[in-house]
């Protein structure tokens, strides 16, 4: 699996083919599928960071402590 960086360049390099227009169309749906999936993958590493975050930062007491968190499906 690849880190959300990695997805992120990939996907970044995808967005600028397409911004090009001058592929053909079924390389262009191709990539476009390709890049929902980075897309997706991307997001959801985001979603799983930002609970992370919002774990740490939610006790009462003022103490930052680490709690469970799973990744979303």
């Amino acid at each position: 699996m690849a880190s959300f960086e990695e997805s992120l360049k990939q996907l970044e390099a995808i967005v600028g083919k397409l911004e090009r227009g001058d592929l053909p169309l079924e390389e262009s749906v191709r990539l476009f599928e390709e890049g929902v999936k980075l897309s997706n993958a991307c997001k959801s590493d985001l979603e799983a960071a930002e609970g992370k975050v919002q774990i740490l930062l939610k006790q009462k007491d003022g103490s930052i402590k680490a709690g469970p968190f799973t990744k979303p499906e």
